[in-house]
């Protein structure tokens, strides 16, 4: 089996919270000999004591079981402590068992604020009121024991000085959930208490196949470096990060052997958005058209310095709006295209259509040998590495949803398929499909990984996720994305914009100082104005439009109803039109603005 990477100091398992009218106090019970946490309500500092204080009559306290410490957030004047309240094991990584995060909970710190000044309190008001949407924060896994962090070749090759070390030590920053908020853990010295979090994506299946039983596990790691919802997170920084990068790892284990594959997705390395201004498609921008080759060569350096070779393969349309971000892309990675860094662009609209995956053999055929050449990580039995991935496929539609998770599965596929026949279960021609158990176990993987992946960026399952889950697309399907798609441009344009806000306070992108600029939402709005929201106009138009039809169904009886017919279409235009004129007041706008420097 594989060496563990264990770390020196183990982390506490299960802790037990005293809410005390002054502090919290968390106390291990998970056997361990390790002393207790105090962390003052009033203005959020940690010490470690020698016991839990004891009660009385006026300090009566509520007990908790907790499983874990999430880190600390410092607002205006109060600090909020962040705690695992319920969790739940969904597997095991290389031996080690993973949970995921179920339930958190906000522990305010913040009796100071009610000696505030009139605008700190309102201030903090408003920005604590952005933890109620952190709560409930989906996909987050952790473990007690190794890096989830890290994937297993990763793993493989830390030295030995580094396996000593507390697991926050060894992680890989980027892909840390909760890098900001441990900050005050860690100037505290709370090794034990410092438990490292991802958000992604944990599945795993077993099958047998023969005699020999396959497990397969799929692991996405989300990174936090420019994190964000749909519409609001487009394109890339000046430093080259990108929105909605994902780090997604196939690992396969039989008879103590472990095979592990990894690719990635991310939006197209350049500064482009999309503003939100109630249309369903926005157009596209590309911001600073002349700092695009640049910005590029920032995100493949590093994406050379983390896996090697790269083949960037572009999902996105040749026309239209998506066609002009195409013809950018292809521009700048002229000047960057090597024999390390290659470019590859496959209208997935246009060859496979909306039913047609399976013409994705076209791609596969195009980047087979990349994928041979640049291979995967193989152990064997006793942890030695046989073979090792040189080289990583990057993938991107506009989203990195949809488009992207059907080609990743297929990629996914076709080198499992390698790895099974390099361990021995597969002959020369033989294929996932002809297990037709094992074959469903793979669809559902990828299915729910898609899934995952798809409502933590846009808040809804993956579209075209019937190909993935079935292998074909079905009517049912169809209709589910089209329902999809709506809440999509609902969540986009009235829910994502707080959101944003929550995620940017989480990650550290914005300090909070009473001193900021925040843009309140204006307050010259005329009262229609004041009072208008989305549901209502939308409701509104919906009726226009049915009674315009009744009323044109009735223009061969009478041709009066042409007149109100006409009158209907009118008004339901109208108020769509006021609808698109005014989306600022409608959409929920981030108001966070000032990035962390």
């Amino acid at each position: 089996m594989m060496e563990r990477a264990e770390s020196g100091q183990k982390l506490y398992t299960r802790m037990r919270l005293w809410e005390l009218p002054d502090e919290y106090v968390i106390e291990p019970t998970d056997g361990s000999s390790g002393s207790p946490l105090s962390v003052s309500r009033i203005d959020g500092s940690m010490k470690l004591s020698d016991g839990v204080p004891e009660s009385s009559s006026l300090r009566v306290p509520k007990i908790k079981t907790i499983f874990g410490v999430v880190g600390m957030l410092k607002l205006v004047a109060g600090s909020y402590l962040i705690v695992i309240t319920e969790r739940e094991c969904v597997g095991s990584y290389l031996g080690h068992p993973i949970f995921k995060v179920t339930a958190l909970k906000i522990l305010p710190c913040d009796h100071s604020v009610k000696d505030s000044p009139a605008g700190q309190k309102k201030v903090e008001t408003e920005f604590s009121g952005l933890l109620n949407v952190a709560e409930r924060t989906s996909g987050l896994y952790f473990s007690y024991d190794t890096n989830l962090t890290l994937s297993a070749q990763r793993l493989h090759d830390l030295g030995d000085e580094s396996k000593l070390l507390p697991l926050w030590r060894q992680a890989e920053p980027r892909f840390l959930w909760n890098n900001y908020m441990l900050e005050l853990l860690i100037d505290n010295k709370l090794d034990p208490y410092l438990l490292p979090v991802i958000q992604g994506s944990f599945h795993n299946f077993q099958a047998a196949i023969g005699k020999d039983i396959i497990e397969v596990t799929l692991i996405a790691r989300r990174c936090t470096r420019r994190n964000g919802t749909r519409m609001w997170r487009r394109g890339a920084d000046a430093d080259g990060y990108v929105a909605n990068f994902v780090e997604s790892e196939q690992i396969v284990q039989m008879n103590g052997y472990i095979a592990s594959f990894v690719q990635v997705r991310g939006s197209m390395p350049f500064v482009w958005e999309q503003i939100v201004d109630l249309t369903y498609k926005p157009k596209f921008e590309i911001v600073r058209p002349e700092d695009a080759p640049k910005v590029a060569e920032r995100h493949f350096l590093d994406l050379r310095k983390k896996y090697g070779s790269v083949i960037a393969v572009d999902l996105v349309n040749k026309h239209g709006g998506e066609g002009h971000l195409s013809a950018k892309f292809a521009e700048v990675m002229q000047n960057i295209a090597s024999d390390d860094v290659r470019y590859l662009h496959f209208d997935f609209h246009q060859i496979c259509g909306h039913i047609h995956f399976e013409r994705l053999s076209i791609l596969y055929e195009q980047i087979v040998d990349f994928l041979e050449k640049c291979g995967y990580l193989l152990l064997n039995e006793k942890g030695e590495k046989m073979k090792d991935q040189s080289g990583v496929v990057r993938t991107n539609c506009i989203d990195c949803l949809d488009r992207t998770n059907v080609t990743q599965s297929m990629i996914g596929r076709r080198m499992l398929e390698l790895q099974l026949r390099r361990l021995g279960v597969f002959g020369a021609e033989e294929t996932i499909c002809s297990h037709p158990n094992f074959d469903d176990g793979f669809k559902i993987l990828w299915a729910n990984h898609g899934d995952d992946i798809s409502i933590q960026y846009s808040g809804t399952p993956a579209l075209k996720g019937d190909f993935v889950r079935c292998g074909k697309r079905t009517a049912q399907g169809i209709a589910k994305d089209g329902w999809n798609a709506l809440a999509r441009y609902y969540f986009n344009n009235f829910s994502d914009g707080k959101k944003q806000d929550a995620i940017d306070l989480l990650h550290g992108h914005y300090i909070v100082s009473v001193s900021r600029d925040m843009s309140p939402p204006s307050q010259t709005s005329s009262g229609i104005e004041s009072i208008a929201s989305f549901p209502l106009a939308l409701s509104l138009v919906l009726i226009g439009f049915f009674f315009a039809m009744i009323s044109l169904r009735q223009v061969r009886y009478d041709m009066k109803h042409l007149f109100f017919s006409i009158m209907w279409t009118s008004l339901a235009v109208g108020i769509a039109t006021f609808v698109r004129a005014n989306g600022r007041v409608f959409c929920n706008r981030p108001r966070l603005h000032k990035p962390r420097h």
